[in-house]
């Protein structure tokens, strides 16, 4: 089943139980595809561009739910937090700190990396390998404390 398919069931589900966060999020996903769909670009969506695009959601939430705890705006925080939650069920479960760590040492070992020249080829390749399961945060500071001696 396609995320599209997906989120068109999840969208009947969340109507029916009247789940208003679920609604919101959902409905912001079903949007963020049919724009990308409609980009003019003529190419079909994969696995991996519905990751990106998921993962661009949580993103710009996240970055606005600083932005209201900042503000003291803990009515608009929870609306960011609710709608968060629920575009992440759509994404793969994120590898843990311990696994994120030998998933970085093993792309570096891979590479042939030495230094910090090599950090834009161990970020392409772990990127590409991680499916979407590591944050591009946490992997560039891990890549960065592992490539610094």
């Amino acid at each position: 089943m396609t995320l599209e398919q997906q989120i068109s069931e999840d969208l009947k589900s969340a109507m029916k139980a009247k789940d208003q966060a679920a609604l919101r999020s959902i409905r912001a996903i079903k949007s963020a595809i049919l724009l990308r769909k409609t980009d003019g670009s003529g190419k079909e969506m994969d696995s991996e561009d519905e990751i990106k695009l998921l993962q661009k959601l949580v993103k710009s939430r996240k970055e606005s739910l600083e932005i209201y705890i900042k503000q003291n705006r803990s009515d608009l925080a929870k609306v960011e937090e609710e709608e968060i939650a629920v575009i992440e069920k759509y994404l793969p479960q994120p590898m843990s700190p311990e696994e994120a760590e030998h998933f970085v040492l093993n792309i570096i070992k891979e590479v042939g990396a030495s230094s910090m020249k090599d950090m834009g080829a161990v970020m392409s390749m772990a990127k590409s390998k991680a499916g979407g399961r590591i944050d591009g945060k946490l992997l560039a500071q891990l890549v960065r404390q592992n490539l610094n001696p």
